[in-house]
Formats: structure tokens, C-alpha cells, sequence
């Protein structure tokens, strides 16, 4: 299988629409890509797989590893994308607080 739908999907069902194979299913009110049908959007007039672009969720339809350790530094690689992010958002809260915090220092010299 080319790709899978995960637990992040919202059943907008618009990948039910978009696929040109017809691989995606709903079955027991859960979506799923039949292995069988997927092309994953290849030898087509499509550049990326339509279920992955139509999809509003960051994580919603994800390629598939071929192999286990495939899948696995896929997965450390998000974390670590994450991890980044959060580091991001602390050292520009940081920067920010410290700007103000300099200013109001500013502003209290000003008015001694």
C-alpha cells in the first residue's frame, strides 16, 4: 500500500471524491486505501497523491513505509520537526519577553 488514512482523519470524505482509482473505502464507518487499487497517483496526470492533497489534516492520509526501519526514522524525523518547533517557540517567547521587558526598564529610566 502506497498510503494509509490514520487516526487524524475528520471523515471530510474528500479523498472518497478525488481518487482516481477508487481506492479509498469506507469500511465499518472507518476510511481505509485498498492496497490493491492504490497507485499512489503514479504514471497519471497527477503530480502528488490526490488523497494527501485534498486532505485538510496535517496527518490524515501518510505514505506507508516499505520496511520497518523505513517507517521508523520517518517517524523519529517528525519528532524531532516537532521538538524543533517547540524550541522555536520558547526562544521567540524568550525574545519577546525580553524586548519588553527592556523596554519597560527603558521607559522607567525615562520617567525617573
Amino acid at each position: 500500500m502506497a498510503y494509509k488514512i490514520t487516526a487524524a482523519c475528520i471523515s471530510c470524505k474528500r479523498c472518497l471524491s478525488v481518487c482516481p482509482t477508487g481506492a479509498v473505502k469506507i469500511l465499518d464507518g472507518n476510511h481505509s486505501i485498498d492496497s490493491e487499487l492504490c497507485t499512489n497517483c503514479a504514471g497519471g496526470i497527477y503530480t502528488v497523491p490526490q488523497c494527501k492533497a485534498v486532505c485538510p489534516t496535517v496527518d490524515g492520509c501518510v505514505k506507508e513505509p516499505s520496511d520497518y526501519w523505513e517507517g521508523w526514522f520517518v517517524k523519529y524525523n517528525r519528532l524531532i520537526a516537532k521538538l524543533t518547533n517547540k524550541q522555536d517557540y520558547w526562544e521567540c517567547w524568550y525574545n519577546t519577553y525580553s524586548q519588553k521587558f527592556s523596554e519597560q526598564l527603558q521607559k522607567n529610566q525615562v520617567v525617573v
